[in-house]
């Protein structure tokens, strides 16, 4: 099938997580850390949500983790999306505790609940690279 028309919706790489869209591209992810709560704050922003703190440091988080919870997408919400369908949209923990909202690039039908999971960084520009995970055979 031939390519959408349509252009990809993409991330704005500015404001407060232009750090972890520029970790990305260097194939880590990269996140601020509020060292009062030991946590990674996602999606990435000037304060801890919990504690409400400023000056959160940026630290590398572990990229591997397991699927928590998923959804199989047979209806595309972007133009864009409409030959990709179905596709797998998840909720992969981190194996440090972080929970990510992601895509699952292996077929719907094999992925569950507590599979194992490593980071895909595709590159979708000179400036922009998206984080998608699949899964690892156990």
């Amino acid at each position: 099938m031939s390519a959408p028309s349509i252009p990809r919706p993409l991330p704005s790489l500015e404001g407060e997580a232009a750090r972890y869209w520029r970790s990305l591209q260097e194939g880590r992810i990269e996140l601020p850390y509020c060292r009062p709560c030991r946590r990674p704050i996602f999606p990435p922003r000037p304060f801890c949500p919990r504690c409400h703190r400023e000056g959160l440091l940026w630290e590398e988080v572990s990229p591997t983790g397991r699927v928590y919870t998923y959804s199989v997408v047979h209806r595309a919400t972007h133009p864009w999306f409409a030959d990709k369908v179905p596709y797998v949209y998840a909720l992969v923990e981190l194996d440090g505790g972080l929970r990510l909202p992601t895509m699952i690039i292996d077929p719907p039908e094999s992925v569950a609940i507590g599979r194992r999971v490593e980071p895909v960084f595709e590159k979708v520009g000179e400036e922009t690279t998206l984080l998608f995970f699949r899964l690892v055979d156990s």
